[in-house]
Formats: C-alpha cells, sequence, structure tokens
C-alpha cells in the first residue's frame, strides 16, 4: 500500500457498529467459505517459528519467479490478473477500424498499435531523440538552461530537480509550486555514494551502460566515455547534497516556502523567471523549495561546471528518458542494466504487457471507466463503505482507550477520523483526455506530447482550490493510499478482489485481509508523518507536548525493532525508513482486528479447513504479503523502498500483536515471540 505524500466532530457513531455488517448483510442462502485455501500453507512449519513460510510457503511453491520478475507476490499476481483484462479491453479497441479521429478509442487504439509495433520501431531505431539530441548539443551559454531545463522537462526529461503542482502543506485547499530533489538516475543517492561491494559493483555496470547507450546513438567510444565522465561527475554532485530517505520523511524539513526573489538569491544561476515562463507557469509570488541545500547545490553545479559537461549530462538524461520507447536494441541496453543489474530479472517483459502499461499511464482513467464498467459489481462498492465505516468506529475506540494519550489530542484526533474522505472503487467524475494528441508519427513522440499534457494539466491547477476529489490511482490499479493534504482514503478496484478481497468468504478472510489495508491507510493517518497533519489537511502541530513524546518514545521501540532485522547477509532493513509503513501495518492490525471481533461477537464462527477464525484471520493477512523475490531485489528494496519486506511485514509485524499469541498458542521458546515489554504499544 502507498502512503502519497502530496507530489501528499466528536460523534458518539465511533461508539455505535453499523447493524449490518460483513457477512450478516450477505444472502445466508449462500455458504460463506474460509477464504484462506489449504495448498498456500506450509503446515510443516511451526507459526511461532516462521509464520510467513507456515502461512505463505505453499504459495510459493506454487508460484516460483519467472525470468520477467525480480519479485512476484499476492500484488503482482492480481496486477497480471488484471492486466489481461485491461488487455481484452485495449485490443477490442485497437481493433478498430476508422475510429473518429480525436476520440478515446483512437488514441487509445494508436498508442498500443504503435507499442506493439515492433517492426516500425526498430525502423526508426533512434531518429524520434535525435533532434532533440541536437537541441541540447546547440546550447551555447549557460543562461540558456533557464529554458532549456523546462523545456525538457515538460516532455518527461527530468534533470537537476523537479517541480511540481500539490496542495500547500500549510494551507491545504490552495496550490503551491514547490521544488524536489532529483537528476539521479540510478535514484538513490546511496549507488553514488557507498563502497560495499554490491553497490561498486552496480555503479561500475552504471558507468558501462552510460557508454554502451550513447555509442548505440551514435557518439565514438571516445566520446561515450567523456560523457559518461560529465554524467558522473554531475550526478555524484547531487546525490551528494541530497536529503537521504530518512529527512525526506520529516514534512517540516521539506517544506521551506518563500518569495520567487528569495529563490532567485538562493539558486542565482538560473534565472528563474525565464523558467517560469517557459514552463507555462502563471505568475507566481511564493514557492515551496524541498529540499534547500540540493538547490544550492544545483546552482553551484551550473556555475561550476563546464557548458560541454551541462550538454553531456542534459543529453543522457534524455537518452535514458526515451530507452523504453525506442528500438530493441536500445531497450535491451536498458533492460540488461536497470533489470537484470539492479534487480536480478533474467528478461525483460512481453511486449503487449509493456504496451499495456503505457495506456494505463497515458490514458489511465479512460482505460478505467471501461474497466469498472465490466469488472467491478456495485455490490462491491457497498460492501466496501460498510467495511470503511466498521474500521472507522474500531479506530475511534482504540483512540479513546489509549492510555498514553490526553483527552485534548484525543478529541483532534477523533476528529481527524471522523473527517476521512473515503474513495472507493473509481472517481465520481473522470478525467478529460480531448486534449491530447495522439498520432501514429512515432510511439516517443506520443509519449512526449502525453507529458506535455500532464504537465499543462498540472500548471493549470494554480490559482483554483484544491480538488479532493482528485484521484491519484487510477480504478484499474492493485494498491492502496492515504494522502494527508485532503485527509482521504482511497481503494480502487483493482485492489477489491482476491486475495484481498471476496463476497464469498466469511468476516475472518475478508477482516484479516481488506480489512487490514483498510486500517493501515487509516493508520497512516496518524503514523510519524501523517500525524502531523490536521483533520483539514494542514501541517500543524495538534499534539500536547507529552503526548508527541509519548508517541515517539513507542515509535523508537519499532525503529529499534526493525534495524535489527538482517535481510539479507550483512544487510539490515531501516527501520527509520519504513517506519510509517510499519506503523500502518501494526495499527491496521490491531484495528481490523477489532472490528472483526466487533462483527462476529453476537454469531461466532465456525473452525474450517482446520482452523479457528482468529487463526484464519492472520492467516488471510499473511497471505496479502506472499510472494518470491531475487537476492539483488532485496538489496535493491532495502535502500528504495519505504515499505518492509514482505517476509517481514508478517514476521516483523505479527510478534507486536497480542491477538495472534492468543490465536496461535506462541511461546516463549517459539523464535517469533518478543516479550510483552519490548512489544510495540501505539495504536
Amino acid at each position: 500500500m502507498s502512503y502519497i505524500k502530496s507530489t501528499y466532530l466528536i460523534v458518539s457513531a465511533f461508539l455505535i457498529f453499523s447493524i449490518c455488517m460483513l457477512s450478516n448483510c450477505a444472502d445466508k442462502s449462500t455458504q460463506q467459505t474460509a477464504g484462506i485455501l489449504i495448498e498456500n500453507l506450509d503446515e510443516t512449519i511451526q507459526p511461532g517459528h516462521d509464520f510467513y513460510q507456515f502461512a505463505t510457503g505453499g504459495w510459493q511453491e506454487l508460484h516460483p519467479l519467472t525470468d520477467e520478475y525480480a519479485r512476484f507476490g499476492s500484488f503482482d499476481k492480481l496486477a497480471e490478473d488484471n492486466r489481461e483484462q485491461v488487455k481484452d479491453l485495449i485490443e477490442e479497441i485497437a481493433a478498430l477500424k476508422n475510429t473518429k479521429a480525436g476520440s478515446i478509442e483512437q488514441k487509445i487504439g494508436d498508442l498500443y498499435n504503435l507499442a506493439l509495433d515492433s517492426t516500425k520501431l526498430n525502423a526508426d531505431g533512434v531518429a524520434p531523440i535525435i533532434q532533440d539530441l541536437e537541441n541540447i548539443a546547440a546550447l551555447s551559454d549557460k543562461n540558456e538552461l533557464s529554458s532549456l531545463i523546462p523545456t525538457l522537462a515538460s516532455k518527461g526529461v527530468s534533470s537537476y530537480f523537479h517541480i511540481y503542482v500539490d496542495a500547500d502543506p500549510q494551507s491545504s485547499m490552495e496550490y503551491l509550486v514547490q521544488t524536489y530533489q532529483g537528476g539521479i538516475t540510478m535514484g538513490e543517492r546511496e549507488y553514488y555514494l557507498e563502497n560495499d561491494e554490491h553497490t561498486t559493483t552496480i555503479r561500475e555496470a552504471y558507468k558501462n551502460y552510460i557508454v554502451n547507450m550513447f555509442e548505440l546513438f551514435g557518439f565514438s567510444a571516445d566520446e561515450a566515455k567523456t560523457k559518461m565522465e560529465s554524467v558522473m561527475q554531475i550526478e555524484t554532485r547531487l546525490a551528494t547534497a541530497a536529503y537521504d530517505n530518512v529527512k525526506l520523511r520529516n514534512p517540516y524539513a521539506n517544506y521551506n516556502k518563500m518569495s520567487v526573489e528569495e529563490l532567485q538569491t538562493l539558486v542565482p544561476s538560473i534565472d528563474w523567471s525565464v523558467y517560469f515562463a517557459t514552463a507555462g507557469i502563471p505568475e507566481i509570488q511564493t514557492l515551496s523549495v524541498g529540499q534547500k541545500e540540493a538547490m544550492i547545490e544545483v546552482s553551484k553545479i551550473i556555475a561550476e561546471e563546464t557548458l560541454s559537461a551541462q550538454i553531456d549530462y542534459l543529453q543522457w538524461r534524455q537518452v535514458n528518458a526515451a530507452a523504453s520507447f525506442l528500438n530493441d536494441e536500445v531497450y535491451a541496453q536498458y533492460f540488461d542494466f536497470f533489470g537484470k543489474t539492479m534487480s536480478g530479472r533474467l528478461q525483460p517483459q512481453a511486449r503487449w504487457k509493456r504496451a499495456v502499461s503505457t495506456v494505463n499511464g497515458t490514458l489511465g482513467e479512460a482505460v478505467g471507466q471501461m474497466y469498472v464498467k465490466k469488472h467491478f459489481p456495485p455490490k462491491a462498492k457497498k460492501t466496501m463503505v460498510q467495511l470503511v465505516n466498521n474500521l472507522q468506529n474500531a479506530l475511534g475506540e482504540r483512540i479513546e482507550n489509549l492510555s498514553w494519550m490526553g483527552d485534548s489530542t484525543k478529541v483532534k484526533a477523533l476528529e481527524k477520523l471522523a473527517t476521512f474522505h473515503v474513495k472507493i472503487g473509481y472517481p465520481d467524475k473522470w478525467r478529460d483526455y480531448s486534449s491530447l494528441n495522439i498520432q501514429t508519427d512515432s510511439y516517443y513522440a506520443n509519449i512526449q506530447r502525453a507529458n506535455q499534457f500532464d504537465t499543462e494539466y498540472m500548471f493549470s491547477k494554480l490559482g483554483k482550490p484544491v480538488d479532493v476529489d482528485e484521484w491519484f490511482m487510477t480504478p484499474q490499479t492493485v494498491n492502496a493510499y492515504y494522502n494527508p493534504s485532503t485527509n482521504e482514503i482511497c481503494f480502487p478496484a483493482g485492489i477489491l478482489q482476491y486475495p484481498f478481497f471476496d463476497m464469498n468468504a466469511d468476516e475472518a478472510f475478508n477482516y484479516g485481509a481488506i480489512g487490514v489495508v483498510i486500517g493501515h491507510e487509516m493508520t497512516h493517518g496518524f503514523d510519524d508523518q501523517g500525524r502531523q497533519f490536521d483533520k483539514d489537511g494542514n501541517l500543524q502541530d495538534w499534539w500536547t507536548a507529552t503526548d508527541a513524546k509519548n508517541f515517539d518514545e513507542r515509535a523508537q521501540v519499532m525503529v529499534d525493532f526493525f534495524d535489527k532485522i538482517e535481510v539479507a547477509p550483512g544487510v539490515f532493513a531501516n527501520g527509520k525508513f519504513t517506519l510509517g509503513e510499519n506503523i500502518a501495518d501494526y495499527g491496521g492490525l490491531q484495528v481490523s482486528f477489532q472490528a472483526f471481533q466487533h462483527a462476529t461477537k453476537d454469531a461466532a464462527l465456525p473452525v474450517k479447513d482446520g482452523y479457528t477464525p482468529e487463526q484464519r484471520f492472520f492467516i488471510a493477512y499473511a497471505n496479502v504479503w506472499a510472494g518470491n523475490i531475487r537476492p539483488e531485489e532485496i538489496l535493491s528494496r532495502t535502500k528504495s523502498d519505504p515499505h518492509s519486506l514482505g517476509k517481514w511485514r508478517v514476521n516483523g509485524a505479527l510478534p507486536h500483536i497480542t491477538a495472534w499469541y492468543d490465536a496461535f498458542n506462541i511461546q516463549e521458546t517459539d523464535a517469533l515471540y518478543v516479550p510483552v515489554e519490548e512489544r510495540v504499544a501505539i495504536w
């Protein structure tokens, strides 16, 4: 599940649970299933020794990694099923003849067919970006960077930093221009700065990748090597100045509102009046500079590095941005580094899968509108609304009963919970794609136009009130999110399927699976980041000093616990980086189990398939995170992913849940046992 950082009445109802609970509303003539599949378990393992292996070992055996995957889990399995459904929808459209120019059908069909047309892609070769490379090479003065950088960015070629429009963290109903550090192709600063064997190997492979790619675009070996050195010099400087992932989680450290005049003084190497005019940003008075040190370094790089080095760097950013949309030879180099070297995958996805992903990413809500019409029954949305309400009630109860939180903070916490904006299935209004121009000239030309369309859409928000009904995921996405700026939780239609949600299964399964997902997203509103935003989505301290101290002390228990988890030989989890997601997993389990108890208190569920309802709750939860993963991907995700690895979202979370100990009779002699006084106790 995702936490979207905008880029992210105290009522007696909290104590009144819905009369119509999940299964109580179902047709009793239909026998409800256990939901869990026995073949997914590995019953040779004791639950208290390794619950992840016990609950998902069978799934792992049944779903071995194929060459195209670095990690394959329950999310990926459902995403694959969804992709097949979306493929069928798209191919029906792509097969249509003589579609009306400018229609959604024409746009979807032409884009999909271009993505599939390997003959044209290979005939076009690298030609679609040669003019772009020449335009960069024509740079004659560093002053021209003030217009070139935003021109490239509008087409999807980011460089030294990002500029975007989102809700003002301290005035959530107003849009604000904001900057964010960027410009490093390997994504994580550690790849440029650390010197362990694995990181050094990747860095050297990256250098070879740059050289090989430049040669494919017609540069000599010597030219390619010189360009690589320029890229490494600039990207290493950017990485050195960048905030690490832990500091990026501090919303106050990443919010620096200032006037445009102050920005000009801070970053003098860019003429910001030229930059904003070129970008199409209306005249603005203020903006937030996300990571000041990174932006200061950008100015120094532009001033101190040679003009030819800037050209080399920008050409590289153009080459790499286009690599997925050009001929097979270029894509093979791209996959060899990002797929094989960084993640351990052995072969790329089939072309049709990449084509579906492109259409989804470009015309996502248009595809989503068709998807929900065919694959998302209204009764599923109705049941989810009911379930969300039950989880809100349970979280409200838990907040009221907290011993470590004072009454004044509880009042505000309950107000925030009561004002959650809940989005389920699909948006009430759909995005208009009429101004997106899809042509048959080249695949990459359409990608550039799509990026320009999205850029214009984003900047057009300025001067308008924040649209709280905007969705940040398409309906067909297998995920969920919480956005603190709008205090919203969102559950797209794509995730509301097995193994997360099953209309035919009983409460034990659904509360253990989708119930925990719901509780997870709700808890994000009260994790180490989300708790700093009030009920209106403003970055504002609404905690008493004592309550904040109590929270931090309890959160530190979780940090320390995860810091000790060895994910690979000599490599440990990052408890601070993953804290928000770990708190959300913990909170989701606590809240959903309490809601599950309320839902079944008057009609206890029977033992099914040899497991009690309480046991099936936790087995269902574990199966959400079932999966296999390559060693390279473990190392990559430990650097880059704020979520703990799937195994540790189970084996790291459950030892802090008292109900799990009771359900499986976990004893002090069990490997996963954690003494009561050492367990996390927050929500």
